[in-house]
Parts: C-alpha cells; structure tokens; sequence
C-alpha cells in the first residue's frame, strides 16, 4: 500500500484485538489506506492484560496514524458485553453511525494451549478459557458491532483465524477455536447477506509476530538467523502482509463475492498484488507443497 493511494480514506473500521501481532498489523495497514481505526485491547498504558507483555492499543493507534489514518485506542475486555456494547456505543456515536470494517482478530491464547497431551490429559478449565477468549469475544464484539453495518447496508466482517482448511491444527482445543473461528465467519456471511455486508475468515502463513521474534531470540532488523533454528521460519511473513490482505479486500467493490469463504495472504497477495513489508511475496503453502508436504501431507483444501 503506497502513501499515495488511499482507498479507505473516510472509512471506519474496529480492529477488536489490534494491541500487537496480526490485529496490530492490519489496524496499521488500514491507517495506510487511509481509515479511522478503532484499536481495543486490553493492553493499555492504563492497564495490562495477564499476557504480560508490553505491547499496548496506544502503540498501534500511534502507528496506524503515522502511517496515514486516524488511530483511536479504546481499551476494551472484549469478554465483558458491557464494555463492548460502551464501545459500539462511542464508535456510533462519534462517527454519526458509521462502521464500515470489523476485524474480529481477539486470540490471547498461546498460553492456554496445550500443545502435549490429548484431550482427555487436558486441564479442561484452561480449555474452556480458551475457547471462551478466542471464539465467544468474536461473538460478543460482532452482536454488538453488526447492527451499524446493517443499517448502512455495507460493510465487511473479518474473522481472523489460523489456517483455512480442515486440517487438524495439532491439539484439541487450539484446533477447535481455529476452526470455529472460520465457521463464525460462514454463519455471518450467511445473515448479512440479505444486508448486503461481507464476512470472511482469513489467515496468515507462519506468522512473524512480536512473540515470535522473541521466540527465536531475534528482531524484525536480523530475523533471517531464526532460520538457523527452523528452516520454515526463513518463509515467514510479518503482521503487514496480513495487513495488507484485509486492506486490499476492504478496498474491493466487489468483496460480496468473496463472503462466506476462508481466506489467506498466500492466495490474496496473487489476486491484489501486495507485498510484504520487505518487497517480498512469501508463499506458505506454496512452501508446504514442496517441503512438508511429503512429511505432513497435503495442507488440506481451502473451506
């Protein structure tokens, strides 16, 4: 997206979970195109979330109005109705009414995921956390949000997932958040339809987040040597890219086409012609196809 094409100049978009990762990748992105972006979390400079980790909704509003747009940080439990539907509320009443994106991108689950046992191992009260953190704040947020958006008959819906088949995504509970997540989307599609609004889920590749870097003990400036630790990492791609996907879909007059599908970066950035924020084009299941596949099988057909 350059500076000098604004497509979403005098939009409003809500990135609900946009303090860092994907949510603040696409909130920035959407500043760059020239939108007003709501960014909620619970991450503040007044406040942190159990994550523990510094990242905070002023930081992204900062960037997303550095990049072009208009970053508003509203800090929001987007667990609690109450503080979602104050939100809506403030949203509503600031902008006459108008909500033309929402970006349903709330996750906070790595620490409640169980990557070692089966189900039946489980502690199942951390589980059930976790499908309530990462599946029932989309619901919440998006009871509350769609009503402007059908009242102005327009608008787009995102569901931000991982993954966009049916392929087991390696534990229970993570595997069933991920997957119901894409099936939220389905479901809105389906309702919104008459309304004339757009929901899609989509996805990222392996994902180069803040979490992530730390993880490989490298920054955004270095972070080709992770590849020394695993060679998929080499393939990665940063929040922008994703970013820049929601961004271009947002931009299309023709989206409704798309509504109801699971989507990814790897399959938009050759329909919208974006890249990442480095030039590239990364391709993740492209890498799998020639790589992992022979030792995964195939990464599954798109929903």
């Amino acid at each position: 997206m350059t500076s000098d094409v604004r497509p979403l100049a005098g939009k409003v978009a809500l990135v609900a979970g946009g303090t860092r990762g994907g949510g603040r990748g696409i909130a920035v992105e959407l500043g760059a195109a020239g939108a007003t972006v709501y960014v909620t979390g619970r991450s503040s400079t007044g406040g942190r979330s159990d994550l523990g980790r510094p990242e905070t909704i002023e930081q992204t509003a900062e960037k997303v109005t550095a990049a072009g747009g208009l970053g508003i940080p509203v800090r929001t439990d987007h667990s609690r109705p109450d503080e979602v539907q104050a939100l809506v509320g403030k949203i509503s009443a600031e902008q006459d009414g108008q909500l033309d994106i929402l970006v349903n991108s709330v996750w906070g689950g790595d620490p409640l995921t169980d990557w070692e046992h089966p189900l039946w191992e489980q502690d199942l009260d951390t589980g059930l956390r976790l499908l309530r953190q990462a599946v029932e704040t989309h619901v919440i947020t998006s009871r509350f949000a769609l009503p402007l958006m059908v009242a102005r008959k327009s608008g787009l819906v995102v569901e931000v997932t991982d993954g966009n088949t049916s392929r087991y995504r390696g534990t229970f509970f993570y595997d069933l958040a991920k997957s119901a997540v894409i099936r939220l989307a389905v479901a809105q599609a389906a309702e919104l339809k008459p309304h004339g609004v757009a929901a899609v889920a989509i996805t990222p590749g392996f994902l180069r987040s803040e979490a992530l870097l730390e993880h490989f003990g490298v920054t955004e400036a270095n972070w080709r040597e992770g590849a020394a630790q695993d060679p998929n990492f080499a393939h990665s791609e940063t929040p922008a890219y994703l970013g820049r996907a929601v961004a271009a879909l947002a931009a299309d007059p023709d989206v409704m086409a798309k509504s109801g599908r699971a989507l990814a970066t790897w399959g938009l950035y050759q329909e919208y012609g974006f890249t990442d924020a480095d030039g590239t084009q990364p391709d993740f299941a492209a890498h799998w196809a020639e790589n992992l596949q022979e030792q995964y099988g195939p990464l599954g057909d798109p929903l």
